[in-house]
Formats: C-alpha cells, sequence, structure tokens
C-alpha cells in the first residue's frame, strides 16, 4: 500500500467505514510508515478534540419558518391531472431502464400503467362496496391475545369500516452455553430492549463478563454491542457494565479506545468518566488520549475528574 491510499483510507477509518480486511492492510502499512501513523494519530485527535465542542442548533423559530414557508410553497404548487401524472411515472420509468433492452423497457412501462389503473379503479369499487354493505357485529373476529404491535390503521373512505394490521409474537425458549452463537446473537438483540430495563441489564452484564474473561469477545460482534450501549443507552449502571467489557481491548482496538474517549468527554455519569480514565491509563502514551487528558485536566468541571487526569499526567514525564 502506498501512503496515498493510506490517507484516503485513515479518513475512512477515523469514521469506523472502512471493511475489516482493509483496516488490517492499513494497520500492516502504519507499522512501517511512521509518517501515515503520525498523519492518523493528528486526524483522531483533532476529530476526538471536534467533539468535545457543541453542536450548535438552529433556533427553533428559523426552523418553524422554514417549515412553513416550505408547506406554503407546495400548496401553491397546482395539482396534477391523473395523465400527467401517469407521464411522470412512465418517464421515471424510462430514466432508470434506460439501459435496458427496449422490450423490457415498454414491458415495465406498460405494466406501470396497467397497474395505476388498475389500483385507481379496485379502490373505487371496494369504497363502494364497503359503504353499502356494514357486516354485523357478532361476525367481526375478536383479535388474538398475544399481540406485540399495531402496524397500521385504515379509514375505509365515506365509511365507518377500519382495517387494522397488527403484528404477533408467540413466546419462545433457547437454552444453550455463552459460547453458543444462537445465545450470543440473542444477548446482543437484547442488549438493544428499550422496552425492559432489567433484560436489558442481564444482557449486557453477560455480555461484559465474557469480554473481561477473553471468551471470543470478536470486534464485529460483541464489542460492537457494548460500544453502542456505551454511548446510547440511559441507564448509567448499564453504561458502566459495558465499559468494564470493553477495558482489556482500549489498546488493541482504535475503535473501543474511541467509545471510551467519547464517554470521558461527554457521558452524564461522574462514575462512568472516572473509570474511563483509568482505563485509558495504559495508552495514556496515545496522541488522543494525552489531548483529550489534558481537556479535562485543564477545563473539566468537575473537579475530581480534573485531579484524576492529572494524576495520570503526572506518572509519564513523556506527557508532560
Amino acid at each position: 500500500m502506498n501512503c496515498e491510499l493510506a490517507h484516503e483510507r485513515i479518513v475512512t477509518a477515523a469514521y469506523n467505514e472502512l471493511p475489516d480486511e482493509q483496516t488490517h492492510e492499513l494497520e500492516r502499512h502504519m507499522t512501517v510508515c511512521p509518517d501515515c501513523h503520525r498523519d492518523r494519530e493528528q486526524l483522531l485527535a483533532m476529530k476526538i478534540l471536534a467533539d468535545a465542542n457543541p453542536v450548535l442548533e438552529p433556533p427553533a423559530n428559523l426552523v418553524a419558518r422554514s417549515r412553513l414557508r416550505l408547506e406554503e410553497a407546495l400548496d401553491a404548487l397546482p395539482a396534477k391531472r391523473w395523465y400527467e401524472r401517469l407521464t411522470q411515472r412512465m418517464m421515471n420509468n424510462f430514466a432508470s431502464l434506460q439501459a435496458a433492452p427496449l422490450a423490457a423497457c415498454l414491458l415495465l412501462v406498460v405494466g406501470a400503467g396497467a397497474g395505476i389503473l388498475g389500483n385507481y379503479w379496485y379502490a373505487q369499487n371496494r369504497a363502494a362496496r364497503t359503504a353499502a354493505v356494514r357486516p354485523p357485529a357478532a361476525a367481526v373476529d375478536t383479535p388474538p391475545a398475544e399481540i406485540a404491535s399495531i402496524s397500521s390503521i385504515v379509514r375505509q373512505p365515506n365509511s365507518e369500516m377500519v382495517e387494522v394490521s397488527y403484528n404477533q409474537v408467540v413466546p419462545q425458549q433457547m437454552q444453550g452455553s455463552l459460547d453458543d452463537p444462537k445465545i450470543r446473537q440473542l444477548l446482543m438483540m437484547a442488549s438493544e430492549n428499550s422496552a425492559s430495563p432489567a433484560v436489558r441489564d442481564d444482557s449486557v452484564g453477560l455480555l461484559a463478563a465474557e469480554c473481561r474473561a477473553g471468551h471470543s469477545c470478536q470486534a464485529a460482534g460483541i464489542r460492537d454491542a457494548l460500544m453502542v450501549v456505551l454511548r446510547y443507552d440511559k441507564n448509567a449502571g448499564v453504561r458502566q457494565k459495558a465499559l468494564e467489557g470493553l477495558a482489556p481491548y482500549v489498546a488493541e482496538d482504535l475503535r473501543v479506545r474511541d467509545a471510551v474517549l467519547e464517554a470521558l468527554l461527554n457521558d452524564a455519569d461522574p462514575r462512568i468518566r472516572t473509570e474511563a480514565v483509568k482505563i485509558l491509563e495504559p495508552v495514556e502514551a496515545d496522541t488522543s488520549v494525552r489531548q483529550v487528558l489534558h481537556t479535562v485536566a485543564n477545563s473539566d468541571q468537575n473537579p475530581q475528574l480534573r485531579t484524576v487526569s492529572r494524576e495520570v499526567l503526572r506518572r509519564v514525564p513523556a506527557i508532560q
């Protein structure tokens, strides 16, 4: 790999958008090219410092006025007639299928037109039949008890008939060891369960324990799930468990290191931020880590965090 290609991949990797095989290739290049390694460290440091600054939101009045003007502009547009809409649909089909054979294009265009007219005719006849015939109350089916969610509600025009679409869930169970891929997949799904904090807490605790024990805590599996929890979960206890599970990988995985740095800068719980400082201590010579520790030590509002960060910085003379 040459340095020009490495610079392109450094930027992509900084935003976690680089495939695994290209990431490994980039890491191998970093070991033999100190210039590219320095450029990457500078970019990561700049990204971390940029994340430390708050993002300014547009004023609410500006957003409201903009939406109002957009709605007024859309309302002012003349309504298109059915043949104009059909023509526009045909033109769109031509644009998307210009690389296809001519016969296929003609068939699709004819099918699209027939589908539009057929749907219009079907909707009109269905509305007429529904308005004329209303089934008795006894004929209405009782919905089953195992309803997970309602997906859509549609009222028929000029009628009291309502069509409700719902999703059913049949409870099931699965048993297996923590090494079972299916069990791990279920645990990772449970870590995103916003409806049950207890289930989420149990699943994250099990995943974190597996990572601390070094039991196949894959970068593209359990680690990703724990990083999502650390960044976005609203429960501080669950976030702390995720942080503890990621701790063994902060030296070898740059994505884990960035997630811990984000927690140090942005987490609302001082205990998690203090724990993040301790976890980052083995990699305190890293440029991004030094920059963040200096920022926290000099300007953070929490005196305890300032003290802990300064103690870490004092342990290594090269940081001064």
